[in-house]
């Protein structure tokens, strides 16, 4: 079994804005509300592509009650614990003329410590029956600054893989409880280490000093694929994955369809490459369609024909 962790849950609202600019009045012509998060839209990819998965997190108020609601509807299984606050609401405009798109979202409710409590001890009794557990998001206010550091040596314990894809000082924090997997994009993979990324060879050192930092294996996610340090047997394998982009729908949780075909196929027991592989053709199946997380499995397969997987060296340092 797979679990995911939304320490952050909300209501996701997507509106398609043609022509939208800021201080104008404007007319949707399309619209979607789905649960979401990241664990939460990386569970429903995975519940796409067919594979055993439980949505863990904390849901509050009225828009707790409606994300649970909606969970059930989609059939995606899910072990939430109750939180007094209410839980927040993001919204994101695309434009489907420019394919530009704006997400606003809320902080999230302040958690009490009793509340962080509950919810660890029911995603360690859970964490019993999973193979892999994917930590991913933003963390509300009240927790420690380390909380995703202590899942993370709590889950290892167990025996549980742990991927994480987070940003700003909760992945920097992560990382010194060696997750075996961390997942960033390129803006949040720049701002763990401290620099940009203006060619390969930057990127490259973005992976290893993610390594360094404490993860077992590094991807960085880009709109065309990614590049990662990955374990495979005694040694590390460096891979680039690309595919050329689809023309979008919406791109909002493309990155969550992409680490849902990763962990899918890592859990399938694939090679690093064909996850890698798996994930690419999901994040760029999934832009198809209008809410995060959505994607169609037999196009996703489909697509695998269209990746282009490199191998490259290892910088010595990690090799």
């Amino acid at each position: 079994m797979i679990l995911t962790v939304t320490l952050n849950a909300a209501i996701d609202r997507t509106i398609a804005v043609p022509s939208f600019r800021l201080g104008q009045r404007h007319r949707a012509v399309e619209a979607r509300t789905i649960a979401g998060g990241k664990g939460v839209n990386i569970a429903r990819a995975l519940r796409f592509l067919g594979r055993p998965v439980i949505a863990a997190g904390l849901a509050g108020g009225g828009a707790g009650t409606r994300l649970l609601e909606e969970l059930r509807e989609e059939s995606v299984l899910a072990a939430f614990t109750r939180i007094a606050g209410e839980s927040r609401t993001n919204l994101a405009v695309v434009d489907p003329t420019s394919g530009q798109q704006t997400e606003i979202n809320e902080r999230g409710p302040e958690l009490s410590e009793a509340e962080v409590e509950r919810f660890v001890e029911r995603l360690l009794y859970l964490a019993r029956g999973a193979s892999i557990c994917v930590l991913a998001g933003s963390v509300p206010p009240g927790p420690e600054p380390d909380i995703y550091a202590r899942l993370i040596a709590e889950l290892r314990a167990l025996g549980v893989l742990t991927v994480l894809d987070s940003d700003g000082e909760q992945i920097r924090t992560a990382l010194r409880a060696e997750p075996a997997v961390v997942a960033p994009n390129v803006t949040e993979a720049e701002e763990a280490v401290g620099h940009e990324f203006n060619d390969a060879a930057d990127l490259a050192l973005g992976l290893t000093s993610l390594l360094e930092m404490g993860a077992g294996e590094a991807i960085i996610t880009s709109e065309s694929g990614c590049a990662a340090i990955v374990r495979d047997g005694p040694g590390r394998r460096r891979y680039q994955a690309r595919i050329d982009p689809l023309e979008p729908v919406a791109t909002v949780g493309s990155g969550d369809a992409f680490l849902a075909g990763y962990v899918a196929a890592r859990f399938d027991g694939a090679s690093p490459s064909e996850c890698l592989a798996l994930g690419v053709a999901c994040g760029a199946e999934s832009t198809q369609h209008f809410g995060a997380g959505t994607l169609d499995r037999r196009e996703a397969e489909r697509l695998l024909a269209r990746v282009e997987v490199s191998e490259l060296d290892v910088p010595a340092e990690v090799a």
